[in-house]
């Protein structure tokens, strides 16, 4: 009786530490789950605000995704000089490139000028005097015309996108919102607010371009005056200039100014500068990415694979500006480019080292 007895509680205590041992092995999984539905939730969330810290997170680990084609780079075993110049919307991106190249160990010396894109790429396709041309709008065929009868087949790497930021004094306040043909007027015929719409003040319209060097210049007129810069250029009150920090300084000089550059130059000076939606829609990320914000563009830097091959601490520097660009391009005051954008940029690069397959 007793061994009866025994044999079913030890039968019992079996069954009850299988259950448990049952038990135990199944909660992870079930732990499992809730922290993976709690993550979801929290990443749904965190994507309804527009952030520059995730998104520039975001965009570097998709960056990386996208570079780890390209051979790695060490700036300290990088040797000889580089020089680049060219559109000055692209010049603080360029310009942080090459300071993080220069912090992470290259040791010569990199030049980048702010001149325009025009002037940039008459350097680089004329005259034949850089390694790299910045631009603001895709090179002209003229332009490439002039590249090859000096013997340079331009490439082109995007490397990030602008929202044009049309901007007024901080002390305007009846600019609320300007649709295209509004914009037009305030950059053409309007003598005054007053013409601009009907009930702003009757005060005359001051205004601030970039130059007829300029890409920034060339993509407004193509926009907002269907590439047709004579009226434009026939505007009263109107001063051109190659620097953007001019406009700024004009724009903040005077009430009733307005003017346009590139986003990272208003990003800078958001104290001093209102920026103004068009139609109906702000300048930033969203807007960029789904398309909406009419003057948004892309940001290009070229170069030819005969002055990579001559000079490849050029082609050094142009893999580590690809690799490294959307750590640095949000910060900066634009927007990254389109992973597809990337990808081809990467492509372009791959090719022109011949190393694609």
């Amino acid at each position: 009786m007793r061994f009866k007895l025994l044999v079913i509680l030890m039968i019992a205590t079996a069954v009850t530490l299988a259950a448990c041992n049952s038990s135990a092995t199944e909660e992870p999984q079930l732990i499992t789950e809730t922290v993976a539905l709690e993550v979801t939730k929290a990443v749904t969330t965190e994507a309804t605000a527009v952030s520059n810290t995730t998104d520039a997170k975001t965009s570097a680990s998709t960056t990386a995704q996208t570079v780890d084609s390209l051979p790695p780079v060490d700036p300290l075993n990088v040797s000889g000089d580089i020089v680049t110049a060219g559109s000055s919307t692209v010049f603080p991106l360029s310009e942080r490139m090459a300071e993080r190249f220069t912090q992470e160990g290259y040791t010569d010396n990199i030049t980048v000028d702010s001149i325009g894109s025009g002037a940039g790429f008459e350097r680089f396709c004329v005259a034949g005097e850089t390694d790299m041309a910045n631009a603001s709008r895709p090179i002209k065929d003229s332009e490439v015309e002039s590249c090859r009868s000096i013997g340079r087949e331009p490439i082109e790497f995007r490397v990030g996108t602008d929202a044009l930021a049309v901007t007024v004094n901080p002390k305007n306040d009846f600019v609320d919102n300007l649709t295209l043909e509004e914009l037009a007027l305030a950059f053409s015929t309007a003598n005054t607010w007053a013409d601009v719409r009907a009930g702003w003040p009757a005060e005359p319209v001051i205004r601030f371009s970039p130059g007829t060097d300029s890409g920034t210049f060339d993509y407004f007129v193509e926009e907002v005056f269907d590439k047709d810069e004579e009226p434009i250029l026939s505007a009263a009150n109107l001063q051109l200039s190659e620097d953007d920090n001019v406009l700024v300084q004009g724009v903040e000089g005077d009430e009733y100014a307005i003017g346009y550059f590139g986003y990272a130059y208003y990003s800078e000076n958001v104290d001093k500068l209102r920026v103004i939606p068009l139609e109906g829609v702000e300048p930033n990320k969203a807007n960029v990415d789904n398309g909406s914000y009419p003057l948004a563009r892309p940001l290009y830097v070229y170069s030819a694979p005969n002055i990579m091959a001559e000079k490849p601490q050029a082609a050094t520097f142009i893999n580590f500006y690809l690799t490294h660009v959307n750590e640095e391009i949000s910060d900066v005051g634009y927007f990254p480019a389109s992973e597809e954008a990337l990808t081809q940029s990467v492509m372009n690069w791959l090719e022109a080292m011949g190393m694609s397959e």
